[in-house]
């Protein structure tokens, strides 16, 4: 394959530019053409959106079962902090440096939700010359999937309120009810309400509440299936609630799946969209890994590993979380052997983990950055103890200075893992080279050995305590006495094979988002347990975290604005 350069009508030489004026500015080209010519994707195979955006059909991704797999690569991160890490832009950029050093990549991340958005970050889809493109489309609305999600779960929600209704042959116990509807927005005054007020002809009053959506089960399912049969099984496990002996109700004795499936059909066909660099890309599914698994659709990713020779993917939050989940959930459903790790980091985050300021990172400190690599060097602790390989990315800033970035170096190095320098928010794919032939190296050099960190028969209970302590460096958990006794009704209900879903906080490995760094001998308090039998896990809620997020003091929504000519300005 032909080595790339990069976008000509993108520059970075250019006056610095929003993130969004950059991806305006690019010469993007129909993606019909670019999957056609690099993925060898026949026209027919595919369902445009305009013509920067396509769906890939579901016939044409189960014909290519028999080709071999690419090698796997994860991007994950650092604790995040206030500073920024880059995440995401360390995904693109490195799938682009893989394309523009000849190797055939292809990359895989999740779709935005509008709550964060319009909330806390503006947009998620890479930054400066590492995007994926179009970046405004991607972040509002895109192909509609995320609409299709919350439209199933409402519908299965409707569904349950109209057979009690019309009298409950199911006996379904209104106090027992644990379906919530969804939204993709954040909107606290959602998360308890009272519904079916004004009268006998409205239904019967209860106790109700709303999860974002991409905290929802429907949207762990669709990431989770595998095809559209499977998709189908797994909505038909949902339990909507229990009858007053306590047998479970589910979507299937509602008779709601088909319906539910019929609104998820093309929904669930992977997006197909591209870099700056016009490299093809997969973004799909979005659920967030503090309250949910946080990886892209294993729909999609099969699919890439079947038509390229590297397949670069991202997990939500620090690798405390996302990563984890995406090793101890997604690969252990999937059958997925991912053959690197990248831990994105930043001099300014570490600093901020050693006790400075946001105000105090443009400041060289090497006490701080020393202090704060305790994060990091976790995080890669962690990592190895799944069997993978690990790269460390710095993502560099301005401020950064070669004392700071000799010190990490050598800090990192001191750990057994490489660290490399890039600069791909700058430079697009050309920045990112030197990380790019550092992951092809760990590759073909130290074969991954990956397993999960615990396996399927251990109790519910030891599964949360393993990654409390393995993971988050908690001497133990504490079980409220509700949530333990739903530990062990799922047990004694044949549920106890399942992996665990920690929700809590992205901030910190305790559940006190104040805590920063690596802190060790802290208490991880359960507070509740869900049951996600479609997702075929159990989620513990830990501390205070919330399925329905708040939007902050000055939302991002504030700078959000249309131009005349029907541009869309300030996401990010």
């Amino acid at each position: 394959m032909s080595t790339k350069t990069g976008n000509p009508k993108v520059s970075q030489h250019d006056a610095p530019k929003t993130d969004i004026e950059i991806s305006q500015a690019a010469a993007l080209k129909p993606v019909i053409d670019i999957v056609r010519e690099r993925l060898g994707i026949p026209a027919e195979s595919l369902s445009p959106y305009g013509t920067t955006k396509a769906k890939l059909s579901l016939d044409y991704i189960a014909s290519l079962k028999d080709r071999p797999d690419a090698r796997l690569i994860l991007v994950t991160a650092i604790t995040p902090t206030p500073a920024g890490e880059g995440k995401t832009t360390t995904s693109v950029g490195l799938n682009d440096a893989l394309n523009h050093i000849g190797k055939k990549a292809l990359l895989c991340l999740r779709e935005p939700s509008l709550g964060p958005c319009f909330g806390q970050k503006g947009g998620a889809t890479g930054g400066g010359y590492a995007q994926v493109a179009p970046m405004e489309d991607i972040n509002l609305h895109f192909t509609g999937d995320f609409h299709a999600v919350g439209t199933a779960n409402n519908l299965l929600a409707a569904m349950i309120d109209n057979h009690i209704y019309w009298g409950n042959q199911q006996g379904i116990d209104v106090r027992r009810i644990s379906w919530h509807r969804s939204v993709d927005m954040n909107d606290r005054a959602l998360r308890q309400i009272v519904q079916s007020l004004g009268g006998a002809g409205n239904g019967y009053p209860r106790e109700d509440g709303f999860d974002i959506t991409v905290a929802s089960e429907v949207m762990a399912i669709f990431c989770l299936a595998t095809d559209l049969d499977d998709l189908q099984r797994r909505l038909g496990q949902i339990i909507v609630g229990q009858t007053r002996d306590k047998r479970y109700v589910t979507a299937k004795d509602l008779m709601a799946v088909g319906a539910m499936t019929a609104l998820l059909k093309d929904a669930v066909q992977p997006n197909l969209v591209q870099t700056l660099e016009n490299n093809p890309a997969f973004v799909h599914g979005g659920p967030f890994a503090n309250i949910a698994h946080g990886c892209n659709s294993v729909i999609s990713t099969k699919a890439a590993l079947k038509l390229a020779d590297y397949v670069v993917t991202e997990a939500g939050f620090g690798a405390d979380l996302g990563a984890e989940k995406f090793f101890d959930i997604k690969c252990r459903k999937a059958g997925l052997k991912p053959d690197c790790t990248v831990i994105v980091a930043t001099i300014r985050a570490l600093k901020m983990h050693g006790g400075l300021s946001k105000e105090e990172l443009k400041t060289e400190n090497l006490q701080a950055l020393e202090k704060g690599f305790a994060n990091l060097k976790r995080h890669i602790s962690n990592v190895k103890k799944f069997g993978v390989p690990v790269v460390v990315s710095v993502n560099r800033f301005s401020s950064d200075t070669k004392a700071e970035m000799d010190l990490l170096t050598n800090l990192v190095e001191k750990c057994g893992v490489p660290c490399v320098l890039a600069d791909h928010w700058a430079s697009g794919g050309a920045g990112a080279v030197d990380l790019a032939n550092e992951v092809v190296k760990t590759i073909e050099t130290k074969p991954s050995a990956f397993k999960p960190l615990y396996p399927d028969e251990m109790p519910l209970t030891e599964k949360i305590r393993t990654v409390a302590r393995e993971i988050y460096g908690a001497a133990d958990i504490s079980v409220d006495a509700a949530a333990e006794k739903k530990l062990k009704d799922l047990e004694a209900d044949g549920f106890g094979n399942l992996p665990v879903c920690i929700a809590k906080t992205q901030y910190s490995f305790t559940t006190d988002p104040a805590v920063k760094g690596a802190p060790e001998g802290h208490i991880i308090p359960v507070r509740n347990v869900r049951l996600s039998a479609g997702a075929e896990f159990v989620v513990a809620l830990c501390g205070d975290i919330m399925t329905m997020p708040g939007l902050p003091r000055v939302p991002a929504a504030h700078g959000i604005y249309v131009t005349s000519d029907g541009k869309i300005k300030g996401l990010f």
